[in-house]
């Protein structure tokens, strides 16, 4: 049997699927090889950099190899075949009693704690069949701090008796499954008066958001924050705007960093300027340290600044020309620069993401605890194919490279059209008051122009914006609800159109389903079902358009499948379908 020692830690951990602690697994581990969160990056580079700059760290890996290959081998021999002893509920009462303990916050604790764990586990596994549970307890703890869960699962595999390893899979099975069950319990927060439901539309279940109490015409239903947010082009390159919140500011009043000749931008406030730099402007668009100052780096040469300057002044010539007049690109790098913020962040002894942002009050909707990722709530949101050049996601990865090798494994080539597509169908368009008369027209064709949930047309937006809990609201052509921007940012206030009962879907008008002067009836129906079918590749199936057509005798265009869809990963789990 090949023998493997358990802290395998290697820099090639930084591939995408070793991303995942066992604290934050989620959908993506449902799938193994799936979506990751980009959890332990930073582990990952503590780990290498004292492998590689630390002799006692290495002789300390090589006896704990010898010492635990020897001891875990002799035990194989002394256990039963199976693990039928210990009940199902004993694995749930010994699982609630691991996830209620805490876990080292600190590079440094979670090293001493896996090295304690696994130790443990290995003493145990010597004492006969009644302490496999209390070994396999101890295995999983150390699980659960790995940078690397899956290729230690693999290790185990190889060294761990087989009745152990055994409850070790059931252990993370039942968490697996008691996380992605547990999701929509608790998001949205409660606080929000809302609830994701799965409701039949058509032949399609799709998650609704749907209300928790009554609520009158005009009040104000919730407020939420973007994940992401990007001005359109003209305004960006105007400095009429804030490059972060969207706010209109005066350009004698803007506060404009001479830190990124690659891609301008101008703030509102030092807020503003801080948070965006954090979230994902350092990373991108300047030549300032990727990492927090607690995460050690290999020396930055002049030619590796060199190398990374030129790689963001080529990815904004991209954003300025071949991008031109689509967000969705801008989007989706800001939307993996923040992902690995978010999860270094948490690796940061006594650090956030959450306190080194602006405030909880002005950040994206989280759940109310379970500590669920950033890649927990957008992998389950919809998306579409959409249509746009590959050049730009070569352009990202080269930045992200630039920055910190193996930062580039978070974008391949299907993961980048899925962000795409995301953006593409969860984006809000940002309006204020009535909206602006000036963008310029674009030359795309009709069904290439980029479209955002705007009841105005998306030719009278500011800027694109995603949100986690508003990207659940189903477009319906008599909305009960309308997204308003009165704060004159990109928070967007969700107001009732009508009085609502709790249980009643929330909808919103996805375009413009106003009747126009000189529009007919079936003009204004064609026009807004085209626009929906062009930018979300559904046909709508409100009751507008039923009552309508039915009164016109029009041809209906039922027949049209709904092409939007969700990750296969969660498609199989939704469907009983993934192994769990």
């Amino acid at each position: 049997m090949t023998k493997t020692s358990f802290p395998k830690f290697r820099h090639h951990v930084l591939s995408l699927s070793s991303f995942t602690s066992m604290s934050s697994r989620t959908t993506s581990v449902v799938t193994i090889a799936g979506i990751a969160a980009l959890s332990i990056v930073a582990y990952a580079v503590y780990f290498d950099y004292k492998r590689r700059n630390d002799v006692d760290f290495r002789k300390k890996l090589k006896k704990d190899k010898k010492r635990v290959d020897k001891s875990i081998a002799s035990s194989k021999a002394s256990l039963p075949p199976d693990s039928s002893a210990v009940s199902a509920d004993e694995l749930r009462e010994a699982l609630e009693q691991v996830k209620a303990e805490q876990v080292p916050a600190s590079p440094e604790q979670k090293e001493a704690y896996f090295m304690a764990q696994v130790a443990s586990g290995e003493q145990l596994s010597l004492k006969g069949p009644m302490f496999s549970l209390p070994a396999a307890l101890a295995f999983y703890r150390a699980l659960r701090v790995y940078p690397s869960p899956v290729e230690l699962m693999v290790i185990y595999q190889k060294t761990v008796p087989e009745p152990i390893f055994k409850l070790v899979i059931e252990l993370t099975n039942l968490d697996v499954k008691d996380r992605v069950e547990g999701y929509y319990l608790k998001f949205p927060p409660k606080s929000f008066g809302v609830k994701v439901e799965t409701r039949k539309v058509g032949d399609i279940s799709k998650k609704a958001l749907v209300l928790t109490k009554d609520v009158k015409a005009g009040e104000v239903i919730y407020k939420e924050f973007p994940i992401v947010a990007a001005l359109d082009s003209d305004l960006h390159a105007a400095g009429t705007h804030c490059s972060h919140c969207l706010r209109s500011v005066e350009p004698s009043m803007s506060i404009k960093p001479p830190e990124s000749p690659a891609l301008e931008t101008i703030y509102c406030s030092v807020a503003c300027q801080s948070a965006a730099k954090i979230e994902h402007h350092n990373l991108l668009f300047t030549l300032e340290r990727p990492l927090p100052q607690e995460i050690p780096l290999d020396p930055i040469t002049p030619e590796k600044l060199d190398e990374r300057r030129k790689a963001q002044a080529q990815f904004a010539t991209y954003l300025k020309t071949e991008a031109l007049g689509h967000a969705a690109p801008l989007l989706v790098a800001r939307f993996v620069a923040r992902q690995v913020n978010f999860e270094m962040s948490k690796l940061i002894s006594s650090t956030s993401t959450k306190t080194t942002t602006i405030s909880d009050q002005t950040d994206f909707t989280d759940a109310d605890g379970g500590d669920y990722l950033l890649a927990d709530h957008f992998e389950r949101l919809r998306y579409v194919d959409v249509n746009l050049p590959k050049n730009g996601m070569n352009l990202l990865t080269e930045v992200l490279n630039s920055a910190m090798p193996g930062l580039d494994a978070l974008v391949t080539d299907e993961r980048y059209a899925t962000l795409l597509g995301k953006m593409a169908y969860n984006a809000y368009g940002v309006f204020y008051n009535g909206g602006r008369d000036d963008k310029p027209l674009t030359n795309d064709r009709p069904e290439d122009i980029e479209r955002t949930r705007i009841p105005l047309g998306t030719s009278r937006q500011i800027g694109s914006a995603v949100y986690t809990v508003s990207s659940y609201l189903a477009h319906s052509c008599e909305p009960s609800a309308r997204p308003s921007f009165d704060a004159g940012t990109s928070q967007v206030h969700l107001i009732a159109t009508r009085d609502l009962k709790a249980g009643e879907e929330l909808t919103v008008a996805y375009v413009d389903v106003t009747q126009h002067e000189g529009e007919s009836v079936v003009d204004c129906r064609r026009r807004r079902r085209m626009e929906l079918a062009r930018g979300w590749k559904f046909a709508c199936p409100c009751e507008r358009c039923e009552r309508e057509g039915k009164e016109l005798g029009v041809s209906s265009d039922e027949n049209m499948e709904d092409a939007s869809k969700v990750e296969k990963s969660l498609e199989r789990f939704e469907a009983n379908e993934g192994a769990l």
